[in-house]
């Protein structure tokens, strides 16, 4: 995707009057050894009336031999030329095997060729110090130049010297300055007293503003720039002439244009002769212009077009409006680092401790900006089998009421500040609130690891084996021993505090309670996680019953709220036990109530759960388990006044009276609980089973959230938690249980996903809502240094690979669009499946029926057949129950193994009867992947509101398409996927949504970037690279462990033609047919070719060999001749296949443009062979066929 650019120079004398010149010698015309293509080129002299002749000096520069028979008043010479800025990489070319170490010698006969280049100056005191300090040492070559170029950059300040003339390498020295062709001169005489042949070179330097800033270092010119410049050009064997730029102590890339290179500067002077003395006034100007750029991700779109986009956003926001659809978007956007491109972590891994940082900086960015006074928590997140422990993962909430959650953030314990709280620091931290929740401070446990569990685990080592250095073949059991016996066996973890929120009381209040165990002190389960996962609630003793009003259950999401109370009034609550006035609607709904909306904040609490039936505990009540004393708030102790001391007039039991008593009761629970063993009695249905832990780890403090299933408690114990922070100054992480899912609350959450960080951010209720949350978190994961794109070792240039899921429901549950009419949901996979384009053209490298987001019909062979029966039971703009949608839809929105959530509509979160967060109204497009630019994001997500709309006011009833092996043929080819997209376009602006075709061209380029292109007697051949499904395999056995690989192996590109006489000509790929396919267009045909492009170990049809190069050749077979041809090389053709990864899109389009020749056609008579005839793929070429056949 390069930028073609305009040039123009002017160099202008002005004598005083008219005078004789001498024969001039203009060099200003690209030298032939420049590999920035230059398309035209053009010079102009005055006065016109002259003679010119083109020359070649000994070096083979071009030069302009101007001769005026006139005398002359103005010499003026105008340069206009045309470049392409097609990416170089500098670095790539070959050395050969004795010069790849420095210092080396040249081969005599070379050393004779390069005789002018290798007569050195004597060096002068300063030099010779300069080179004195040379490091001498074996090296490699190429570290070594860079080094010296760097270092004399380093040394020598550059500066504009309009003073005609070279300076003497002493004086440069001694200056500590110079212009640019006094650093070159002296880097030349540098590299020949280093035994290096070396030339001094004129020429242009474009410099082009970058798409986008660097986050450090220079970021390239403000504007666009362009000069004369002078450079070397050092000659190494096997490499030929290397440019290095001592100005930039960089290599000389497409941005420098050699114009004449030769032994010394004077012969390379842009323009050289002699005149007449008199006095001349001298003038130039340069200026160069992009006049084409080619669509590319780091900048989509012009200025005209963005604001066309935006304002399209509005139009379409206006009709969601209208038509009363409540649409909201939100998305898993994905990022990878832009430093590390080889770690596991940015490859295969799910987590690394790199991803664990760079998350915690992104969420840090994300909650300035969106949430300030949101709660941060810091818990666990997805789980698969083979993994040892669950993912981490990070989360901040925020109210939509824009009240706040966590008001000061000091007291949010930061990543990189710890602050090494101890055991003694969580005790009082526990204590403090259990005080401030009106709880007995007694209640707080120690807890310990199990050392007898340890203990036996050291006894299995030999005898001459450290625990701490334990060589044991679990990495993890390995580091979990020397974490526990370097810390201390018998030391404690932290503590806890037995918690729950009665909300069955008349007066609903935190409540906690002694934990009985069988000994002296808790101890864990071993493991890893944070104490509170680790619990070991399964000794603690048995009910009888389970009583219905205590269970914890979740809310019904499509049931009506009342508004939160505000942040005060919450942390007000824990202050003077006015929780039982907080609406926490934890009555359980009956089908009628459930529609009920809740009472008003000020209603009483006991009054909403008599409304609910629910069962009411007074204080009253009396048990007869030992639990008794402990029920309700007899175990709750006092409330606290907002100064944080206790009121003794308000204590119905104050600590005082009952510590000794919960303390008395502690010890004999384990002698009780015995007892009722033995007589068959489990007295024990009261027993609070769910705590809160305080834990220091990893030089902070945490603090583990309990479960609580109504969000009202969980805030006001957060406000707790934070007003403790406060009161002593211990900032905390909270971890645990998350806050239960409610409307009423916005989140965002950073997880870790295999190679990738994967970011949920929260819905957009609005077009520029949208457009302020894609830029935000594009340009904060940016600034954390992460990026929206990776490259593979060939260059290949594709998403982060992690998807870019978009997420579509509304501000409610009750409110989304697709549970309202289900139809807009049958309309949305109606028309994708009928439309492939939309499947392809957004999607990843990875697609296919085993891929993370299959069609429909890439799975079963009836699924198009009874989908289409299943849309008819979808009725059109009537009211229907919001379950049919999920039960019509969630056997056939499935992968081919059944799972309902790796397909391309994914309706798990929609009505699920499963959980009450799979009842959320959501439906996630999961076939998208990351796009490298917000724009292009935004410019995604328009093209859905715009189809939301256009089905919401008149639905898509047409039949589906029975695509068969189409939908992976030419379905999977640039041309037609194009001319579908041509057809999704037309629809849309036709119902009154004007989308711009030419908005998508960013998406097609980056999605099916070209190859490369030629013309051979007006016959156009473009390659460019198409889409492969790619299959898992079967089950093979890799280790300790079972693995199923995906093929990759294959890949299939497009060829495209022009100009083509279906008659005469006729294509060939390695001698075969290429099956030509008209376009519609006279001449133009289309065709796809499927290849091997590498041989893994595991791959379908593992003894097929790689099809390199691949051969065309445009056959004339009229005269049975190729007319011209082309290469490609599915690796590099100088065997410099790199190792390691692209650092960035520069080094990956220079390694696809190395690979691609537009030359290499078939020489002599060409026999064109019978075309091969493949009915179910008719549109394609698979070289993997009748290999045997055709090599006869």
């Amino acid at each position: 995707m390069s930028i073609r650019v305009a040039l123009h120079h002017t160099t202008s004398y002005e004598y005083e009057r008219p005078i004789r010149l001498s024969p001039q010698i203009v060099r200003l015309r690209p030298a032939p050894h420049c590999r920035t293509p230059v398309t035209a080129y053009s010079l102009r002299v005055e006065p016109a009336k002259h003679f010119i002749n083109w020359q070649q000096d000994p070096q083979g520069n071009y030069l302009a031999r101007l001769v005026f028979p006139d005398p002359v008043e103005r010499f003026n010479v105008e340069i206009d030329l045309i470049a392409d800025m097609t990416v170089i990489n500098p670095f790539d070319f070959f050395l050969e095997e004795s010069a790849e170490f420095f210092p080396f010698q040249y081969e005599s006969w070379l050393s004779t060729e390069l005789k002018p280049f290798l007569v050195a100056e004597s060096p002068g005191p300063h030099l010779a110090e300069w080179l004195n300090d040379v490091d001498r040492s074996r090296a490699k070559t190429v570290s070594f130049l860079v080094d010296l170029n760097r270092r004399l950059h380093a040394d020598v300040r550059y500066l504009i010297r309009m003073e005609p003339g070279v300076q003497t390498c002493e004086e440069t020295l001694e200056r500590g300055q110079g212009s640019c062709r006094d650093s070159a001169w002296l880097l030349v005489q540098i590299l020949r007293n280093l035994g290096l042949a070396a030339r001094f070179v004129s020429g242009y330097l474009i410099q082009l503003t970058p798409d986008v800033k660097a986050l450090d270092g220079p970021s390239g010119p403000e504007q666009d720039f362009t000069d004369l410049h002078a450079w070397v050009e050092v000659y190494l064997p096997g490499a030929g002439w290397v440019g290095l730029d001592p100005t930039s102590g960089l290599l000389a890339g497409e941005g420098h244009i050699p114009l004449a290179a030769t032994p010394d500067p004077q012969s390379a002077a842009p323009v050289s002769g002699m005149v007449e003395p008199c006095e001349t006034q001298f003038s130039f100007s340069m200026s160069v212009s992009r006049i084409h750029e080619d669509p590319r991700v780091t900048k989509p779109y012009t200025d005209e077009q963005w604001q066309a986009i935006l304002s399209l956003g509005h139009e379409i926001d206006e009709r969601l409006v209208r038509g009363d659809v409540r649409l909201t978007m939100g998305g898993e956007p994905t990022f990878v680092s832009i430093d590390d491109m080889e770690s596991d972590e940015w490859r295969t891994a799910a987590t690394g401790p790199q991803k664990r940082r760079l998350a915690d900086a992104l969420l840090s960015r994300l909650k300035n900006r969106f949430a300030p006074t949101g709660l941060l928590h810091f818990g666990q997140g997805k789980w698969y089998p083979g993994e040892s422990l669950p993912r981490w993962s990070m989360a901040c909430y925020w109210r939509r009421d824009e009240q706040p959650i966590w008001r000061d953030e000091r007291w949010f314990a930061k990543e990189d500040e710890p602050t090494n709280p101890t055991v003694e620091d969580a005790e009082r931290f526990a204590r403090e609130l259990a005080s401030r929740l009106s709880v007995a401070e007694n209640c707080v446990l120690t807890a310990y690891e199990d050392s007898w569990y340890y203990l036996w685990r050291e006894r299995r080592l030999p005898i001459n084996v450290d625990a701490r250095f334990a060589k044991l073949d679990n990495e993890e059991e390995r580091a979990r021993l020397a974490r526990v016996f370097e810390g201390g066996v018998n030391k404690p973890v932290g503590c806890v505090l037995p918690l729950r929120f009665a909300w069955w009381q008349a007066d609903p209040r935190w409540t906690s309670g002694p934990w009985p165990v069988r000994t002296d002190q808790m101890f864990l389960i071993p493991g890893d996680s944070p104490m509170g996962f680790r619990l070991p609630l399964t000794s603690l003793p048995l009910a009888a019953t389970t009583d219905s009003s205590e269970d914890s259950f979740p809310r019904d999401p499509m049931s009506d709220v009342a508004a939160l109370p505000s942040y005060d009034r919450l942390r007000r609550a824990n202050s003077t036990s006015d929780l039982g006035q907080l609406p926490t609607n934890n009555h359980r709904e009956s089908d009628q109530q459930a529609r009920i909306p809740l009472a008003p904040i000020e209603a009483n609490a006991s009054t909403l759960f008599a409304l609910s039936n629910a069962r009411t505990i007074s204080d009253s009540d009396t048990r007869s388990d030992p639990l008794s004393a402990y029920a309700g708030d007899e175990i709750s102790g006092f409330p606290l006044h907002a100064n944080g001391r206790r009121s003794a007039s308000n204590a119905r039991h104050g600590p005082s009276q009952h510590a000794s008593e919960v303390e008395d009761q502690r010890s004999t629970w384990s002698a009780q609980s015995l007892g009722n063993a033995d007589t068959g009695q489990l007295p024990y249905d009261d027993l609070i089973r769910t705590a809160l832990c305080v834990e220091p780890r990893e030089g902070h403090l945490y603090v583990f959230m309990p479960p609580v299933d109504r969000l009202e408690p969980y805030l006001a114990l957060v406000a707790a938690i934070e007003d403790t922070a406060e009161y002593l100054e211990m900032p905390v992480r909270l971890e645990g249980y998350l806050p239960p899912n409610d409307y009423r609350l916005n989140h965002l959450r950073v997880a870790p996903d295999p190679g990738v960080i994967e970011v949920n951010v929260h819905p957009a209720h609005s077009w520029d809502e949208l457009v302020n949350i894609t830029s935000s978190v594009y340009e904060d994961a940016y600034r954390s240094r992460l990026g929206t794109e990776r490259f593979d070792r060939d260059g290949t240039h594709t998403g982060t690979g992690g998807g870019n899921h978009v997420v579509l429901g509304g501000p409610r549950p009750s409110d989304s669009p697709f549970l309202r009419r289900p139809d807009l949901l049958r309309s949305l996979v109606g028309y994708w499946h009928n439309h492939p384009s939309l499947s392809y053209l957004f999607s990843g490298s990875f697609i296919g029926p085993t891929s993370q987001a299959p069609r429909v019909d890439e799975g079963r062979r009836d699924a198009v057949y009874e989908l289409q029966i299943a849309f008819e039971q979808i009725p059109d703009g009537q009211e229907c129950p919001p379950w049919l949608v999920d039960r019509v839809f969630r056997h056939l929105l499935v992968d081919i193994t059944g799972n309902t959530h790796r397909a391309e509509f994914c309706i798990d979160k929609l009505f699920s009867p499963d959980s009450a967060t799979g009842r959320l109204g959501l439906v996630e497009f999961r076939a998208f992947e990351m796009p490298p630019h917000a724009k292009m994001s935004l410019t995604q997500q328009l093209l859905l509101r715009a189809l939301v709309a256009r089905f919401w006011e008149r639905p898509y009833r047409e039949r589906l398409v029975d695509w068969g092996t189409a939908i992976h043929d030419r379905c999977l080819l640039p041309h037609f996927l194009w001319r579908d997209f041509e057809d999704v376009i037309e629809e849309t602006a036709t119902s009154g949504m004007p989308i711009q075709l030419e908005w998508f061209a960013p998406h097609f380029e980056f999605r099916f970037p070209k190859i490369g292109e030629i013309v051979q007697r007006d016959v156009h051949l473009e390659l460019r690279r198409a889409i492969e499904p790619w299959y898992v395999l079967g089950e093979e056995s890799a280790g300790s462990y079972t693995a199923r690989y995906v093929d990759s192996s294959v890949e299939r590109m497009q060829v495209k033609v022009a100009g083509l006489v279906d008659s005469r000509h006729t294509v060939l790929c390695n001698g075969r047919v290429v099956p030509l396919h008209p376009t519609g267009t006279e001449g133009e045909f289309v065709a796809g070719v499927r290849y091997r492009a590498w041989q893994p170990p595991s791959c379908l049809h593992p003894t097929i060999p790689v099809d390199e190069p691949l051969v065309f050749d445009i056959v004339d077979t009229w005269m049975g001749r190729s007319i011209g041809g082309c290469r490609y090389y599915t690796g590099h053709p100088g065997g410099l296949n790199p190792e390691s990864f692209p650092v960035n899109a520069y080094e990956a389009e220079s390694r696809r443009a190395s690979r691609f020749f537009r030359m290499g056609h078939t020489g002599g008579p060409v026999r064109v062979p019978p075309r091969e005839e493949n009915p179910r793929f008719p549109f394609t070429l698979d070289l993997r066929r009748l290999r045997q056949q055709n090599s006869q």
